[in-house]
């Protein structure tokens, strides 16, 4: 499976990056890292791809990254529809005090407009 894995650099996505790796070096995946900048996060793209790189080593996997910027959920949208992916995940989804799942804006639109499947980690 060729997956495309976006990443904030929040809890959520750290939680999505280790379990697709997971899933990946059993299933043998191939996982590219679409890194965007998120305001509610301190840390910046750049800090945050260094924080993957450390991490992979945990890994055995040749994993792509990627920068990307503009209107985030709809370059992810174009590029996992266009690019031969076959799945995106994406952090996403809080659960409200009534019970009900909240989704963030880019979660919210990638769900929506994504003719590729799309797996939300919470």
């Amino acid at each position: 499976m060729n997956v495309l894995l976006g990443h904030d650099g929040s809890e959520g996505a750290w939680e999505a990056f280790h379990q697709t790796l997971k899933r990946a070096v059993v299933a043998g995946d191939d996982v590219t890292i679409a890194i965007y900048d998120d305001t509610a996060v301190d840390a910046t793209p750049s800090e945050i791809e260094q924080q993957i790189r450390s991490e992979l080593n945990e890994y055995d996997l040749d994993v792509e990254i990627r920068h990307i910027d503009g209107h985030v959920a709809g370059t992810l949208v174009e590029t996992v529809d266009s690019e031969n992916f076959d799945r995106l995940v994406i952090s996403g989804g809080q659960r409200s005090t009534l019970g009900k799942i909240r989704l963030g804006s880019v979660a919210e639109f990638v769900v929506l407009n994504s003719e590729t499947p799309v797996t939300l980690v919470r």
